[in-house]
């Protein structure tokens, strides 16, 4: 067997899948996709219902845990990541959702490179978006945000909720106004979400864009394929290069040799963890932990950045939600017979159906918080739905200050990294959280949700004061699956740096990140389209400056 390889793509997810397909794209280039986990033939993946059984599963989760968080009065969250072709897109809440224009700005002023612009990410959207507005034509939509014949499927929710259009008119009264469209740039406003769905079924980046060529012969595709470390030698100049790696395939020991490029898209936990056992990193800590130092990077592993979402939850009345629904066989067997026949209803739900961008503050100059609203409630994820018919308003801080951790413990490769996101550690993030919990409230008190006589459980009423919020936030608080920043992107000048600004590892030639950990700050929204879009970019550079 031929074990070298033009490129070598690390993690078959959301970024890896894109990566093979345009990089295989030249027949004169041998491409080589390792995945950790396994196939995406688990039925649960595509019924978009089916994260309840995929999250926390070892068939397609990483089984992830946070350490034990001050921010969160002591709690250790599960950590869920995906293991499987498709990655988190395999498992995740298949929201469309690109952030805000000034996320994107941000990053070309903080790189100074223009390609990170709002405006030249856009096309990077568009060149595999297929969105139901231009029903699959290869076409641009007259306001030139939206794309279609692509291979990112978007599409309406097939589902309807009066407790949810009823939340919707609440934040209107509360002075949210409504908006069509959440991804022209600046998200501002209420709307049901966009979904990555075709026909009432998930659209991961397996089916998107490695089904289509998964029989072009340059490429190679194996699974159960888990990355133990990076191998480096020095070029005719001394420069450190990547040539390849060691892993375990099929549970047996192997490596694989690269004479172009080594991608590491295996994602904003398992990147930074690959590299340390590689040796790169900070070169101090890694001897600390038995690990013989390669080239000095102290960034490697460092800020992280999460979405934090705070869980309120409210008991209604006179009005359907999925609690009362499904509590029943009779209500399960409809739920069950709707999908079956329509691909519609509680069984093609996203976990969150109706979304909310907004201030948390007057004072705030943009909208710096989201809402994930359900018409349904329960204690804790994987635990029963409350008996009694209740909603969720979760809302998170779109731009957290606090930044965490993801360090290796040792030096053995198969064991996880340890994972520190440092929770509400900042005044501004506390005072961000105490001040949602209040615009939740201002919605529920509005007139529009008068007849459904909303009455808050979680976290209570007697939570007033900023410091008491504060303590009620580290109590429902939990992550709603967003890290990014462990191998940020910057300038050569900051000693914190992990790949610039065309994603290329500081001073290791042949070897790349790109997956959410390269973002120097996180984006105002949902991750998992923008990983695509960084994607898309960095493909066309790598092809770019290798052309033979």
């Amino acid at each position: 067997m031929d074990n070298t390889f033009d490129y070598i793509v690390v993690g078959a997810g959301t970024a890896g899948c894109l990566l093979a397909n345009r990089l295989s794209a030249d027949p004169d280039k041998r491409v080589l996709l390792l995945e950790a986990g396994g196939k995406d033939n688990y039925h649960w993946i595509h019924i978009p219902v089916g994260y309840l059984h995929c999250i926390n599963n070892p068939r397609t989760d990483w089984l992830l845990r946070t350490v034990e968080e001050k921010g969160l009065n002591g709690r250790s969250l599960i950590y869920p990541r995906g293991r499987v072709l498709g990655g988190c897109s395999s498992i995740n809440g298949m929201i469309y959702m690109r952030g805000q224009a000034r996320d994107y700005d941000g990053w070309a002023n903080l790189t100074g490179e223009n390609g990170w612009s709002w405006s030249a990410c856009l096309e990077d959207f568009k060149a595999h978006e297929d969105n139901y507005r231009l029903e699959g034509e290869k076409a641009v939509s007259d306001d030139d945000l939206h794309a279609g014949g692509g291979e990112w499927r978007v599409e309406k929710q097939r589902l309807n909720w009066e407790i949810l259009d009823a939340y919707a008119a609440a934040a209107n009264e509360a002075g949210i106004p409504a908006t069509p469209d959440f991804n022209s740039g600046d998200n501002t406003g209420t709307g049901y979400f966009e979904v990555n769905q075709r026909s009432g079924w998930r659209w991961n980046s397996s089916k998107a864009f490695l089904n289509p060529v998964k029989d072009r012969k340059n490429l190679e595709i194996r699974t159960n394929a888990q990355v133990k470390k990076l191998r480096f030698d020095r070029d005719e100049n001394g420069q450190k290069v990547c040539v390849g790696a060691d892993l375990i395939w099929n549970g047996q020991d192997t490596s694989v040799q690269v004479r172009g490029e080594m991608i590491l898209s295996a994602g904003a936990v398992n990147s930074p963890a690959i590299l340390q056992y590689s040796g790169v990193g900070d070169a101090e800590y890694l001897q600390q932990q038995g690990i013989r130092p390669e080239h000095e990077l102290p960034g490697v592993g460092r800020n992280l950045q999460d979405h934090l979402q705070l869980r309120t939850i409210y008991r209604v009345e006179g009005v359907k939600t999925l609690n009362e629904m499904a509590g029943s066989l009779h209500g399960k067997a409809r739920i069950g017979l709707e999908y079956l026949l329509k691909r519609s209803g509680p069984m093609s739900m996203a976990p969150s159906q109706l979304g909310i961008f907004t201030r948390s503050a007057q004072g705030q100059e943009h909208a710096n918080i989201q809402f994930h609203v359900q018409p349904l409630s329960l204690e804790a994820f994987g635990q029963p739905l409350h008996p009694w018919p209740g909603i969720t308003s979760s809302v998170c801080n779109l731009n957290p200050t606090s930044r965490g951790t993801v360090l290796v413990r040792g030096n053995d490769s198969m064991k996880p990294p340890e994972i520190a996101p440092n929770y509400l550690s900042t005044d501004e993030d506390r005072k961000v959280a105490a001040d949602s919990i209040r615009m939740a409230r201002k919605i529920a008190e509005q007139p529009a949700l008068a007849q459904y006589n909303p009455q808050e459980v979680k976290p209570g009423l007697s939570y007033e004061s900023d410091e008491q919020l504060v303590t009620a936030a580290g109590d429902i608080g939990t992550t709603i699956f967003h890290p990014v920043g462990t191998t940020k992107m910057g300038r050569a000048d900051d000693p914190m740096t992990v790949v610039d600004s065309h994603l290329r590892v500081m001073g290791i030639r042949g070897l790349r990140v790109v997956d959410a950990g390269i973002m120097p700050t996180i984006v105002s929204g949902n991750t998992n389209s923008p990983t695509l879009m960084i994607a898309e970019k960095a493909a066309s550079w790598i092809r770019a400056e290798n052309r033979a």
